[in-house]
């Protein structure tokens, strides 16, 4: 699939701190959804989506993540022997999703926040173009994937793009709430900023930002001034929502509401919704799991 945008960084040097103890010695990255880690959803999305180079930016302890994606050959030439071919067949499906993204890796520099990861992999593929960001603690479900819709609003309007979500604000509490300044049509909205978790009260639309953007050189640019910022006084962290606002004070920036259903991966209870919605769609486990809770529903 052409597309304007070829390439995509999926930040993953966090460490998982909502979800320990299990992310103690597992990567959050490679929790499992179904049968694959959740980092494998993001880059078969960004794959299906026309994306050819991602970069993933990592820290120490996450080596799980690159051996994952790395080619098994013995594995596979094992499994072909004892007759396993559809697990040698899987095995080398994932090898080929890395050959078919380009993945590499990159350690994480710089100071603290989600804004640094960012600016560490523009600046290893050169920064001078627009590319796609998206968390790997997501999992849409979607016709069209996520990645998708964000690169089409990007080419209706050639301006940074933020992925948006429905919201009720009694929740605005957990998310970054966007300033709707003008309404497109189609879930393209034209945004003037950001508001951090803010009250219900105070929340300015009922949409919340969820891990997806497409960011510009421009983010970029205020990226690195706010790196630059930090290193003369060491402290504050470094936030691409902070980017993005300053970014919007003086230019365009848009929301694309997600056609889709989102489930979050980072906190235990969301994480445990995202498994069963998974499981109760595949069509093998699916009728046990509603078998299960229908013996439970008659002996309650």
């Amino acid at each position: 699939m052409a597309t304007t945008i070829r390439r995509a960084v999926i930040p993953a040097a966090g460490i998982g701190s909502r979800m320990l103890p299990l992310t103690k010695a597992i990567p959050k990255e490679m929790l499992p959804v179904g049968d694959r880690p959740v980092i494998e959803h993001t880059v078969r999305e960004l794959v299906a989506s026309g994306i050819t180079d991602i970069t993933i930016v990592v820290s120490g302890g996450k080596s799980l993540i690159q051996d994952h994606f790395r080619p098994n050959p013995a594995l596979v030439e094992q499994l072909q022997a004892d007759g396993k071919d559809a697990y040698a067949q899987a095995v080398e499906d994932v090898a080929e999703l890395a050959r078919a993204g380009h993945i590499t890796y990159q350690d994480q520099h710089g100071p603290y926040g989600n804004g640094t990861p960012v600016l560490n992999a523009a600046r290893g593929l050169g920064g001078d173009e627009p590319m796609l960001v998206l968390w790997p603690d997501d999992v849409f479900v979607a016709e069209v994937p996520r990645a998708q819709q964000l690169i089409a609003a990007y080419e209706a309007t050639g301006c940074p793009v933020l992925a948006l979500m429905p919201m009720d604000r009694s929740q605005s509490e957990r998310y970054g709430v966007p300033v709707v300044h003008e309404d497109l049509g189609d879930g393209l909205l034209r945004v003037s900023g950001l508001l951090e978790k803010p009250k219900p009260a105070d929340a300015p639309s009922d949409f919340a930002a969820i891990g997806g953007y497409v960011v510009t050189p421009g983010i970029v640019e205020e990226l690195h001034e706010a790196t630059v910022r930090w290193a003369r006084r060491r402290t504050g962290e470094v936030y691409l929502t902070d980017a993005i606002n300053a970014y919007a004070e003086t230019r365009a920036v848009y929301g694309q509401v997600i056609a889709g259903r989102w489930y979050d991966t980072g906190n235990p209870a969301d994480y445990l919704v995202a498994q069963f919605a998974h499981a109760l769609a595949d069509p093998e486990y699916g009728p046990i799991l509603r078998s299960l809770a229908a013996g439970e529903e008659k002996s309650g």
